[in-house]
């Protein structure tokens, strides 16, 4: 963290658990009751509305706006955690799936909505270290200073370094009772208990893991750059600033949700249909770009020829 992002954690709580869902559905099970909001803003990850519906929480939609690059609406956000009965906000910090990694002052804002709304944030920064090189990645952590919000965020190197299922995540805090709650339920449950594999794995990519990712993060600007510039109009792409997933635009092809799923079959081309991220996707894809150039160019490829039809 202070290599790549200039954040030291030395004064933080940080904590082990095995999944970024697992860390999420705890604080959601801790801070708030039965009942509770729970503030979404999507288009966003589609795991995250399954953990608050089945905590038995209601989830209060705080969705992005803007045409082409998105931004957070503030004011609907003061709107919704000003009801008393809304007690976490989960932010999605670079989003997925629009690619957007939010400056200190579109996340400052949120503190302080959430600071004098008592409205916990959870914080997941698991795509933190892919944030494109031409933009900045900005901790919550560093926004929350000097604020009276509760937060915590989740890491680990499962999206860095294509571990996922194989290593555990961290939760990090600079709150006592967070931390100390966290920790019991850990100890409770054994949340803790990694196995050998996974710890290497885990210690091996932060540690001598740098130039590959270095080169990995290249291929994804490059890839990035590749898709933008052969898409076939009118389909359109979300301006990338972090994570390995393009958002596509399809809305010009005038095809509803289920023409736009069957379209996409047809097409050869197995992307997340846009919908599956809240209604406000609808009309969307989004494509894993994490893969061999050749693998774009064939894709484009394919897009144009559907698009040709």
């Amino acid at each position: 963290m202070k290599r790549r992002h200039g954040w030291s954690v030395d004064d933080l709580s940080t904590l082990v658990s095995p999944s970024i869902g697992t860390s999420i559905a705890v604080a959601i099970d801790l801070f708030s009751e039965p009942g509770d909001g729970v503030i979404l803003q999507p288009p966003v990850f589609t795991d995250f509305k399954p953990l608050v519906v089945r905590a038995e929480r209601r989830v209060v939609k705080n969705p992005l706006v803007g045409d082409g690059t998105y931004r957070m609406d503030h004011d609907d956000l003061a709107r919704v955690a000003s009801d008393p009965t809304t007690k976490l906000l989960i932010l999605c910090n670079p989003h997925n799936p629009v690619g957007r990694s939010w400056t200190a002052d579109e996340l400052r804002a949120v503190a302080q909505i959430c600071a004098a709304n008592d409205v916990l944030v959870v914080a997941d920064e698991i795509h933190a270290d892919l944030t494109l090189p031409s933009h900045t990645f900005t901790p919550f952590a560093s926004v929350a200073r000097g604020t009276s919000v509760r937060w915590a965020a989740t890491h680990g190197p499962i999206k860095t370094f294509g571990l996922a299922g194989v290593c555990d995540t961290l939760l990090i805090t600079d709150n006592d009772e967070i931390a100390t709650t966290f920790r019991r339920v850990s100890s409770r449950f054994h949340l803790t208990r990694s196995n050998v594999f996974s710890l290497a794995a885990f210690e091996a990519a932060y540690r001598e893991g740098d130039a590959w990712f270095d080169d990995f993060l290249g291929s994804i600007a490059h890839n990035a750059e590749t898709l933008r510039r052969g898409l076939p109009y009118p389909v359109g792409m979300a301006p990338l600033e972090a994570t390995y997933l393009a958002w596509l635009d399809l809305t010009g092809l005038g095809l509803d949700v289920p023409e736009l799923s069957q379209w996409l079959v047809d097409a050869g081309l197995a992307l997340s249909p846009g919908h599956w991220f809240g209604r406000e996707g609808a009309g969307h894809a989004r494509m894993t770009i994490a893969v061999p150039e050749e693998v774009i160019q064939e894709a484009v490829v394919r897009l144009t020829e559907a698009v040709a039809g």
